[in-house]
Order: C-alpha cells, then structure tokens, then sequence
C-alpha cells in the first residue's frame, strides 16, 4: 500500500490561504487517483476533491469550486491542496487518500490508503 503523510494546515483568518501538502511513499505514486476529504466536529467526512493519475482532470465539491485547487507532482510523489479565500466552514481536520480507481470518485470506500490528517481552522 501507499503511505501518505500531511502537513501545512495550520490557524488562518477567513479569506487567508493555506496550501496542504501530501507526501507519498511504498508505491508508485502516478498510478493513484489522489483525492482530499475533510472532516469537521460533529460532520460526516466528506469529499473535497480528487485529481486523476496524470493530473489532467479534477474534481471538486461544489462549496469549494473556484477557491481550492488540487494538483500534483508525481516526480515528488506529492499531492496539493491549495486553499484560498478561506472561511470558518471550512474549518476540519483534512485528510489526503489514495485510490487505483481509474476514475475520480467522491465516494470514501473507493479510496483505500489515507494520512493521519491535518487541522486547517479558519476564524472570523
């Protein structure tokens, strides 16, 4: 399996920025549909958005269309999340996955290998 670490969340002010960054490692990293989730207190984790294997294609939950932008790096085995225009909703611990799907996929159970997450809290 792969193993996928986290890291740049942080505390940031509502309109501030924030870019994840998650590091890859045990299997080829190009072969993975890569995809980010979010998980706020008392809220189901929910799909944020995903990133094909080359990265050409993209996916992302309506409420963040236009202020995050995912991509990747597959010489670095790393994955992205750039987050811009933040705002207290947005507050969650989020958390990288991994897929071999071949397709982008919203749905939890098609993602199989995931990191231990990192807090993003943005206050007003």
């Amino acid at each position: 399996q792969v193993q996928l670490v986290e890291s740049g969340g942080g505390l940031v002010q509502a309109g501030g920025s924030l870019r994840l960054s998650c590091a890859a490692s045990g299997r080829t990293f190009s072969s993975y549909v890569m995809g980010w989730f979010r998980q706020a207190p008392g809220k189901e984790r929910e799909f944020v958005a995903a990133i094909s294997w080359s990265g050409g294609s993209t996916y992302y939950l309506d409420s963040v269309k236009g202020r995050f932008t995912i991509s990747r790096d597959n010489a670095k085995n790393t994955v992205y999340l750039q987050m811009n225009s933040l705002k207290p909703e947005d507050t969650a611990v989020y958390y990288c996955a991994a897929s071999n799907r071949g397709r982008l996929t919203p749905l939890r159970t098609e993602y199989k290998s995931w990191g231990q997450g990192t807090q993003v809290t943005v206050y007003s």
